[in-house]
């Protein structure tokens, strides 16, 4: 193979080389904008006439194309923006500017024509794009406008349940989702305990969500990436905005530093429902606040500078007996430069961090939690032909992990201070991306991503017998904490142990006609970060932990295959797409685990395995004063821990069972009517199958007291679960000279009052007893005002 390859190389480069030689050529670069606020837009595409030649707008707005010498008609297109045709004439490098219209500005009539068409030739799949606009218009409870709630009503993707936290994408757990904030990691994604997320939607510009065919600057996670941008703020001149709920409010000031030159953006948002709480003399109190901030200046034509930040906290008190307090916090300072035209880098420092602190008054102790980690990347983008597009780069990432410190509230207090042993880890990474039009009809994604992962002390590390922190009782058939043998110190900086893995990447797109493409992707990932936690969703004290001799990293390989089809002028598009995904090394616990404060948590986990399969189909109307989109999904999520030994038994007797995040059935609807100026309504729909439950299929009596039985883990499943929500926005009529817009938005969140249930638990009746299942449901029906308005 590698004499076949220094072979036939020089020959490939050599015919790509004399295409590129074969006509004079100049490229054609420069960024695309907002025209009203100068905000860069993401993904905006860049066709040229009557020609395959096409590009797109990077995270930044910049976009390179190079062509043949000569006049060329270019037709730029953007979801929500009015499409722009410009003529250019190339007789030498040149770079050009433009400017996109918002559609509501232009069109006086009553018709949408926002079309979010599938991109036949691009080979991307199993990636799912909402516009802020769209967002927006989706019914919420409460009248919280929710960027995470939003992703739920996509093909493949479903919750925990109702007042659930986080997101499960094709049967993959929330952990396995890596969600970055302006390139920062989030780790924990929601407010009061996932009623609603971290993200205010006035600050956001772009989010993507990436199911599979994952590209290579991505890693760290198993199953998804959620990429989300916040605004750059307005450079032309200053402008506010926000909105006042039933809960809580926001506000948003953004503006120029130099016009044209640099901007600033500030947001903040704060829940106030407690503040109620306190005039009913109830000592109960819940809330949550966010700021979001970003600044940018440029430099010159080839350098500018950002510097973006988030900061979120949760409160969560009770009768002054505890309070919670929890929350995410990123920096990121970024500086692009532009080394040619067809040569774009980024550079990037980024620190995040989350917080988990628990304060217990009637105990006289704070607890304290959480993980910090400083993320060092350089990205370059390379336009190298019209054909071959180049994405590579390195990052390096430290890790910093506390997973408990205890300490004494005051003197009188009988709890010693102590420290749980932390933990330390380096991540680095280098990889490479291409995009290679092969044909007219054929094109190509494929990149590689080496990773290496390094567990690093101080730190004291448990040896057991055979190198098994879990011992299993072959009379008994039950597993059972292991007790270690000897210890090791490490100290500082010292490895512990190392892992290091190819992620090789491939995605190809095959365009049928202009109007229909076939893709398949294959991807395989790596999560060197666990999440300590035997919930269905994750909670605020769930604890993040590395890889390390015992605790392995999970290694994901998905397939998939889709159908894309644009038709009747682009106003539908229909997208189907079947996948198959694995997961090793994935976590079980054995049963009774103790996972709170243990410093020795191998002694209460095996590795396991899980796998994942579904079909997922997506039809969408784009235009016309009704439009929206129908998702469903048939799949299944199993996960399987056999014994390490024939005679183990392993969890579940060894069997395949359901996975905590397996939905059968995945129904959605979403659709918004636009009735006049005035007035808009919104109504989305859901449908899916119970969460997987373990009921128990027995009981026996012990000393008088009724005690239940369980068989196989996931066997049972909640009730279906479905719920109709409306809203309606209302517009005042303004004048057009008036800075002050503002618009009313009513919503019912579960017109018809589904109580869904959140959970069944079972209990013995005292005054009777007999058995009881008891139904927990969160939410009944929800109405719901906001006020936003904008000047």
């Amino acid at each position: 193979m590698p004499l076949l390859l220094k072979k036939y190389l020089p020959l490939y480069f050599l015919f790509l080389f004399a295409d590129v030689l074969s006509q004079e050529k100049y490229t054609l670069s420069g960024t695309i904008s907002d025209s009203k606020t100068g905000e860069t837009l993401i993904g905006v595409n860049i066709q040229v006439k009557n020609s395959k030649a096409y590009t797109y707008t990077n995270e930044y707005g910049f976009y390179s194309l190079t062509l043949p010498k000569g006049q060329h008609i270019l037709i730029i297109s953007f979801v929500g923006y009015q499409t722009l045709e410009k003529t250019v004439n190339l007789t030498e490098n040149r770079t050009q500017k433009f400017y996109l219209e918002e559609i509501s500005k232009q069109l006086d009539e009553i018709i949408i024509t926002n079309k979010q068409k599938a991109n036949i030739r691009k080979p991307e799949m199993s990636v799912n794009k909402l516009t802020i606009a769209t967002i927006k218009q989706m019914p919420v409870v409460l009248g919280e406008v929710d960027i995470i709630k939003s992703l739920l009503f996509l093909p493949g993707v479903t919750n925990a349940g109702e007042g659930q936290s986080g997101f499960n994408v094709r049967g993959g757990g929330a952990d396995q989702n890596l969600i970055l904030l302006d390139e920062a990691t989030i780790y924990n994604s929601s407010h009061v305990f996932g009623m609603f997320s971290v993200f205010n939607p006035d600050a956001i510009k772009d989010l993507k969500l990436y199911k599979g065919g994952i590209p290579s600057r991505y890693g760290g996670r198993v199953s998804s990436v959620l990429d989300i941008y916040q605004k750059d703020g307005n450079s032309n001149k200053f402008s506010m905005n926000g909105g006042i709920g039933l809960i809580s409010s926001r506000i948003l000031a953004e503006g120029p530093i130099v016009k044209e030159k640099g901007s600033f953006l500030f947001g903040g948002r704060a829940s106030y429902a407690h503040l109620f709480l306190k005039l009913t003399d109830n000592e109960n109190s819940a809330y949550f606040y966010d700021l979001n901030t970003k600044l940018n200046y440029k430099l010159n034509k080839n350098n500018n500078l950002y510097l973006s930040g988030y900061f979120g906290r949760d409160v969560f008190s009770l009768n002054e007996l505890f309070t919670n307090t929890y929350g995410n916090a990123t920096v990121n300072m970024r500086w692009n430069h532009l080394f040619t035209d067809k040569l774009f880098s980024n550079l990037s420092f980024i620190y995040s961090d989350y917080y988990y602190g628990l304060v217990l008054d009637f105990i006289g102790f704070n607890w304290k939690s959480g993980i910090q980690s400083y993320n060092l990347k350089y990205d370059f983008k390379y336009y190298w032909t019209e054909k071959l597009k180049l994405n590579f780069g390195v990052n390096t990432n430290h890790y910093s992990f506390n997973p408990g410190t205890i300490e004494p509230l005051d003197d009188e207090s009988s709890i010693n201070y102590r420290q749980l042993d932390k933990k330390y880890a380096l991540e680095h990474a280098f990889y490479l991306d291409a995009e290679q039009e092969i044909s007219d009809k054929l094109t190509l994604s494929y990149g590689l991503r080496h990773s290496l992962f390094y567990r690093l002390g101080p730190s004291t590390i448990n040896y057991y017998e055979n190198n098994q922190p879990v011992t299993y009782d072959e009379a008994l058939q039950i597993y059972e904490k292991g007790e270690p043998v000897s210890t090791q110190f490490f100290s500082r900086s010292k490895v512990i142990k190392d892992y290091q893995n190819l992620e090789p990447r491939l995605a190809v797109a095959y365009e049928i006609n202009e109007h229909s493409s076939v893709k398949a992707s294959y991807h395989r990932m790596t999560q060197y970060l666990q999440l300590i936690s035997n919930t269905a969703s994750p909670t605020p004290l769930d604890v993040w932990t590395p890889s390390d001799n015992y605790i392995k990293p999970q290694l994901s390989d998905q397939f998939a295959v889709g159908y894309f089809r644009n038709f009747k002028d682009d106003n539908y598009t229909l997208e189907a797409e079947a996948y198959y995904k694995t997961v090793k090394n994935r976590m079980d616990y054995i049963d009774g685990a103790d996972l709170i404060a243990n410093e020795a948590i191998e002694q209460v986990i095996l590795n396991g395995r899980m796998r994942s399969y579904g079909l997922e189909i997506l039809f969408r109307k784009n235009t016309g004063n009704l439009n929206g989109w129908i998702a469903y999904t048939l799949s299944k999520s199993q996960q399987q821990t056999p014994g390490r030994t024939p005679n183990e038994v392993g969890i579940n007797n060894g069997e395949w069972y359901n996975s905590a995040y397996d939905k059968t059935h995945n129904l959605a609807v979403t659709g918004n009517y636009k009735w006049n100026k005035k007035w808009t309504f919104g109504a989305n729909f859901t449908f899916q199958s119970g969460q997987p439950v373990t009921y128990p299929n027995g009981k026996y009596v012990y000393q008088g007291i009724t005690v239940p039985s369980y068989n196989s883990r996931n066997a049972d499943r909640l009730p279906f679960y479905h719920h109709l929500d409306v809203s309606a926005t209302l517009t005042p009529k303004k004048s057009e000279n008036k800075r002050w817009k503002g618009e009313w938005v009513f919503g019912i969140y579960n017109v018809y009052s589904r109580k869904n249930a959140a959970s069944i638990s079972f209990r013995q009746n005292y005054e009777t007893g007999a058995n009881e299942a008891i139904r927990l449901s969160i939410f009944g029906i929800v109405p719901s005002v906001t006020y936003n308005f904008k000047f």
